[in-house]
């Protein structure tokens, strides 16, 4: 693990995640890859309960990480892998908060009322990755990042602010960069002594694109289970 991601989601992470593999720190890991592979699914549920995972079992395979899960343990991994770089991504609060609501929020809402229905409670009995996943999400970004805080908008800003100081607190600056990917190629090559690209910026996972990636990957979990 050469390079950790300590920032929520919905600040870029994705657009990282094309980044640090173009820049050869890839395979980087994200969200989309806990939804794409049904064996990440129960080990990340693990970790969310408290139940002890190995971290390099965990993540063995992967040279970075950012978004959510990994991002809720930030401080673990940063402790467990002491050579590893720190990136914290952020952006405007208010417009983190917008985004979060119309992606990650908005589905999550979605799936609240989900319960109810025959589907989801066919997909609880079975015992599959869709079920678990609904478990993780909810211990470790609502819980775990968010504080429980609903979608309180002040309860959520708090959070969001609170993380960004813990982080600059705790990591020591000659480890850490706090980089919004609207700054390009420039900051985050220095920080990682690679050359800038001859190439765009990858921007990727606009609102519009999330919630076709969450369909694509949602509708497969909701009856597979994990072998």
């Amino acid at each position: 693990m050469r390079v950790i991601g300590a920032g929520f989601g919905r600040t870029g992470t994705l657009s990282l995640k094309s980044a640090l593999e173009r820049l050869g720190f890839g395979p980087c890991h994200h969200m989309m890859e806990v939804m794409a592979r049904p064996e990440q699914v129960r080990r990340w549920t693990a970790m969310a309960e408290g139940r002890p995972v190995d971290w390099d079992d965990l993540l063995g395979g992967y040279d970075s990480c950012v978004d959510w899960p990994s991002a809720a343990y930030w401080r673990e991994l940063a402790e467990h892998y002491p050579e590893a770089k720190v990136l914290l991504t952020v952006r405007d609060p208010e417009r983190w908060l917008a985004s979060m609501n119309a992606t990650i929020l908005k589905q999550r809402d979605r799936g609240a009322r989900f319960p109810g229905s025959v589907m989801y409670r066919l997909s609880a009995l079975l015992d599959t990755d869709f079920a678990a996943f609904v478990k993780m999400t909810g211990l470790t970004v609502d819980g775990r990042s968010l504080g429980g805080g609903g979608s309180d908008p002040d309860r959520l800003l708090k959070a969001f602010r609170s993380h960004i100081e813990e982080v600059t607190t705790v990591i020591p600056p000659e480890r850490l960069l706090v980089y919004e990917v609207s700054q390009g190629w420039e900051p985050l090559c220095a920080f990682l002594g690679v050359p800038v690209p001859d190439e765009p910026f990858p921007r990727v996972n606009d609102s519009a694109e999330f919630a076709k990636n969450a369909r694509g990957k949602i509708v497969p979990m909701l009856l597979r289970r994990s072998r």
